[in-house]
């Protein structure tokens, strides 16, 4: 614990060093370097903001968000010109293809998802797959900032209730178990899409257009 209490400490001091001038907005710039192409320690960068100013708390998860989203228009540059290349070179043909597969199915979510989660979820491969194969701007803007969103909002209320020791412990939980998290995430998430389809109204039971229906 008082490793942990070092680490924060020595992050929120080169922080207000550093970044101090800048205020608030220190939080966008960070994030949109993270986002790009140098990776941060934006969490604990995030959670030493919310804590020293608690009561802006949804005004660092809004920057942080917007951040993070601006910082990876870098990467779907990148990726749209060359990204499928690139792509291959680095995975294997198999995991390829199940990401294209998971993008030509649920674009949005494919990419959404993996923003919600923390380090060491290999988010930047996915940001380059999503621009490789050419998912809309807007939407590709749109997915990273909700994804992005969700996190920093948990992390933040996560701050604000136990202290910002929480979310590191919880950010070494998730990296020391990453493959048995990520699969209870995905079965809940299937479970989820099953649910969602068998409580849509059958349209087998519905009279087509062209039959009148039976009255008694």
């Amino acid at each position: 614990m008082n490793k942990i209490k070092h680490f924060l400490h020595a992050y929120g001091e080169w922080i207000k060093h550093i970044l101090a001038p800048l205020g608030p907005w220190g939080m966008l710039a960070f994030a949109a370097v993270d986002g790009s192409f140098m990776g941060l320690p934006l969490d604990a960068i995030f959670v030493g903001y919310v804590y020293s100013d608690r009561s802006r708390f949804l005004l660092y998860v809004l920057l942080g968000s917007i951040g993070s989203a601006l910082g990876s228009i870098v990467l779907y540059v990148i990726g749209y010109m060359g990204g499928e290349v690139l792509l291959r070179k680095r995975l294997s043909a198999e995991r390829f293809e199940k990401i294209h597969e998971s993008f030509d199915r649920h674009e949005f979510w494919a990419l959404m998802f993996p923003a919600m989660l923390p380090p060491p979820a290999p988010f930047k491969i996915v940001v380059l797959a999503a621009a490789a194969f050419e998912m809309n701007f807007g939407h590709f803007l749109l997915a990273i900032f909700a994804g992005r969103f969700v996190r920093f909002l948990i992390e933040a209320l996560l701050t604000l209730w136990f202290g910002p020791q929480i979310v590191t412990l919880a950010g070494s939980l998730f990296a020391h178990h990453f493959a048995a998290i990520l699969a209870g995430v995905g079965v809940l998430l299937v479970v989820w899409l099953i649910w969602r389809r068998a409580r849509r109204p059958s349209t087998d039971s519905a009279p087509s257009s062209g039959e009148t229906p039976l009255t008694h």
